[in-house]
């Protein structure tokens, strides 16, 4: 039931048809400015509230449309849509915590995020970092400070899809008066509400399957908490002016319209693909949230609803055959991104330096791969001839 109400809200949530002459799809709302018949109007503005718009880098209608549909998606009371997944992370990050704060985040969380803690946070703002698994939570408990302000999630997180306990978490962050932010990019809100979990900011990266058609940069924030999504949108989007424009605003609401069945898609063939990759004797590892040898299966269980089209793999032989493997591949192309309707293969860790791959855990003959919509049949063909080229 839950479902088919998501897939109403994708459909039909933030819009009034009536509104833009019974148009079935929304305008693009081009203009910069709204004008008004007084001063007084104009000056009582208040661009939280629905339908009520000055200037651009404010808000935008066609904006609100997709960030109420969203909303809604993720159970959240607002969200608020930048032009940029790391331009809503770094608000999330900014809005949370100040100069000085200490905050804790998964080793395995975005690598753009953490060089953003690195390079900008800890010696421009002297924040303090520590960086966890996030798998156990006695460590993620003992980590906290009195200056702890924000834990940073990714569940899963993208390059060995580990799983966090997200209500545990939640709890612990409660407990010591921590906020807790999260990328859902992986699941989007079909398939994982965090939400509902006690997690108190999602974020999306809407270039991935929200917009799901490689035509769109964006990221978008959602919380319950109305105070804090204010001082977000007001504040971190509206000042520094990450606000997403109306024409990239309109392709997400073109691109959500269908992400249930693309979504669906991209799941059986992640599926088929992991599951044939498992079996074959050249491949050593396999990382996908759908299979059952995943080592935290029960949470996953309990936690998602589903998985994407993103999944990893380790070769047996040395990492120059994980080179070799995606080079000889044809349907898969190279390209950093996912979540759109082609199929991706890259080999993301093998310029890394020793000292990342240590602190990471992963080798850097790591594979990743996104399963687009190519066909199941057809891109398991190019994995197997791909395969069949290696002497391993």
């Amino acid at each position: 039931m839950e479902a088919e109400k998501d897939f109403l809200i994708l459909e039909r949530a933030g819009e009034d048809e009536k509104t833009y002459l019974n148009a079935v799809t929304p305008p693009i709302f081009m203009n910069s400015l709204h004008v008004f018949d007084t001063f007084e109007e104009y000056h009582g503005v208040d661009v939280f509230k629905k339908n009520e718009f000055y200037y651009g880098r404010a808000s935008n209608p066609t904006t609100s449309i997709a960030e109420e549909k969203i909303a809604q998606l993720e159970h959240g009371t607002r969200a608020v849509m930048f032009s940029s997944g790391m331009a809503a992370a770094s608000a999330a990050i900014l809005s949370t915590c100040g100069a000085g704060s200490h905050i804790i985040c998964m080793i395995d969380a975005y690598q753009p995020v953490k060089r953003f803690l690195n390079e900008y946070c800890i010696p421009q703002l002297n924040m303090q970092v520590t960086f966890l698994k996030g798998t156990d939570l006695q460590e993620m408990e003992a980590a906290i400070q009195e200056n702890t302000a924000l834990i940073i999630l990714e569940s899963p997180a993208t390059f060995v899809f580990t799983v966090v306990d997200l209500e545990e978490i939640s709890r612990i962050a409660r407990k010591h008066n921590v906020k807790t932010y999260m990328d859902n990019t992986y699941c989007t809100p079909l398939y994982q509400k965090p939400l509902d979990f006690g997690i108190d900011i999602v974020m999306h990266t809407l270039t991935k399957y929200l917009g799901g058609h490689s035509d769109v940069l964006g990221g978008v924030l959602v919380s319950k908490d109305e105070a804090l999504m204010r001082r977000i949108m007001n504040q971190m989007r509206e000042w520094l002016g990450g606000v997403m424009g109306p024409m990239e605003s309109w392709l997400v609401i073109r691109g959500m319209r269908t992400l249930g069945v693309r979504l669906k898609q991209h799941q059986k063939s992640a599926q088929a693909v992991a599951e044939f990759l498992e079996k074959h004797p050249k491949v050593k590892k396999v990382y996908y949230p759908g299979l059952k040898s995943h080592p935290q299966h029960d949470l996953i269980c309990k936690q998602q609803k589903g998985s994407s089209g993103l999944l990893s793999l380790e070769l047996k032989g040395d990492p120059e055959k994980a080179l070799q493997f995606v080079d000889a591949l044809q349907l898969f192309r190279k390209g950093c991104s996912w979540g759109g309707f082609e199929s991706l293969a890259m080999v993301p860790l093998y310029y890394a330096d020793e000292e990342e791959l240590e602190f990471l855990g992963i080798g850097r003959g790591l594979i990743r791969m996104h399963c687009g919509l190519e066909g199941t049949e057809n891109l398991i063909n190019d994995l197997q001839r791909a395969l069949d080229l290696l002497e391993i």
